[in-house]
Parts: C-alpha cells; sequence; structure tokens
C-alpha cells in the first residue's frame, strides 16, 4: 500500500485547551498516516486524547497546530461550511451513545443525514431500507429506539453511517453500552464493512477490541506512543 495516496494524514498536530489558567495539550505533535481500507483501534486511558484526535479526524474539531490531510484537503483550513460538507460526503460517524432521535423511526433516524445530501425522499427511503437491510434490521424499520435492543440501536447507528456511502467510519467506544456477547456482534458487523473497503476507526479503551483491528494506536498524555499490529 506504499504507492496508495493516503486516505487520513496528520502532521505535527496539537491540540491547547486554556483551563483555569493552565494549558493542556489534549495532543502534542501528533503524526499519523492511515492508508484507504485501514481498519485501525485508537486506545489509551481515559483523558489520554483519543477522543479528541477522533474529532479532529472527523472534522468536528480543528488542531490548534499542524496539519489533517484528507485526500489532498487540509482540514485545518476550511471553513465551517466546507467542513460540514466534507463531513457529510465522506465521514460515517458512530457514537457509543447511539445518538438516535427517539420519537423517530429507525427509517427515519437512518434517512436524516441524506436530507443535508439534498437527497429526494423517496430516494432517501430506498437507501434507508437498503442500509437497515444490510444490518440485520430490514424487519424493523418502523420501530423507534425504545422499542429497540441496545444491540440493534447500534445497527441503526451503523445503518445511518453507512446511508451516506462514505469511505471512511469513524466510531468513538462503539460497544461501550453494549455486554460483551452484543458487542462482538457489532465488531463483526464494523470488520465487515472493513473488508469492503471502508476506511475502518475505532476508538475504544477496551484492549480486547482493539486487537481485533489490523494497527493498533496508543495515546497517552497527547502523545502517540506506541503502535503495534
Amino acid at each position: 500500500m506504499a504507492d496508495v495516496e493516503a486516505v487520513i494524514q496528520l502532521k505535527n498536530v496539537t491540540k491547547t485547551y486554556h483551563l483555569g489558567g493552565e494549558t493542556l495539550n489534549a495532543l502534542d505533535n501528533v503524526n499519523l498516516t492511515i492508508q484507504p481500507g485501514d481498519f485501525v483501534a485508537i486506545t489509551g486511558p481515559s483523558g489520554s486524547g483519543k477522543s479528541t484526535l477522533a474529532n479532529i479526524i472527523g472534522g468536528l474539531d480543528k488542531p490548534t497546530s499542524g496539519n489533517v490531510i484528507v485526500d489532498g484537503s487540509d482540514l485545518a483550513e476550511l471553513h465551517d461550511a466546507k467542513l460540514s460538507a466534507y463531513r457529510n460526503k465522506h465521514i460515517g460517524f458512530v457514537f457509543q451513545s447511539f445518538n438516535l432521535q427517539a420519537t423517530n423511526t429507525a427509517l427515519e433516524n437512518v434517512s436524516l443525514p441524506l436530507v443535508f445530501q439534498r437527497m429526494g425522499s423517496k430516494a432517501r427511503k430506498a437507501r434507508g431500507v437498503e442500509v437497515l437491510q444490510a444490518v440485520g434490521l430490514g424487519d424493523r424499520i418502523k420501530f423507534k429506539p425504545t422499542q429497540l435492543s441496545g444491540g440493534q440501536r447500534q445497527r441503526v447507528a451503523i445503518a445511518r453511517a453507512l446511508a451516506i456511502k462514505p469511505s471512511i467510519i469513524l466510531a468513538d467506544e462503539p460497544t461501550g453500552n453494549l455486554d460483551s456477547a452484543r458487542g462482538q456482534e457489532i465488531i463483526k458487523l464494523l470488520h465487515d464493512l472493513n473488508k469492503q473497503g471502508i476506511t475502518l476507526i475505532i476508538i475504544t479503551h477496551d484492549l480486547s477490541i482493539a486487537r481485533q483491528a489490523g494497527r493498533i494506536v496508543e495515546i497517552r498524555d497527547g502523545k502517540l506512543v506506541e503502535r503495534r499490529a
């Protein structure tokens, strides 16, 4: 893969916060390259900077200094509108808390990101049904989150991430609210998506989950201190 242009490059990325008169480097001169189709686990203790790193890769936050280059574009230089367009086109987000709208059905939740792509209602519904079937919830499209188990809710969240046909899925503690059996089902589903060519980045403190990735990146005190396969 050495000759393939990296999908993500972080170059000397630092993220600084000022709290109570003190300066905290949540990320401290981080350099990282993630190739197209990689399955990467970013791990580290609470407060290590892993979620900050995920937010910067996902375009939800900007570094204080350094460059975040995705397919040749430096996210640090994009205005908010272009960052939103980048997220809506390239990144599928999966969160520990699912982030589903409680009053919406599974289909409505999954179809929501497609509104921002200006897709028509008929096409949105067809795509929503397609991705719900792909994650094994074709018979739950009219169910609301309160009618679904935790594992099913996370599958809806993954279907929502897939709806935009992303090149990258960024999953922050995707198994954190699930028991071990349901968690393994979600990891297998994400692994299968990675085999289809989607670049997969998982943020986790659980080493048993991280070891299932093709590559582990460890963050401690804002520094990238170890990489192991």
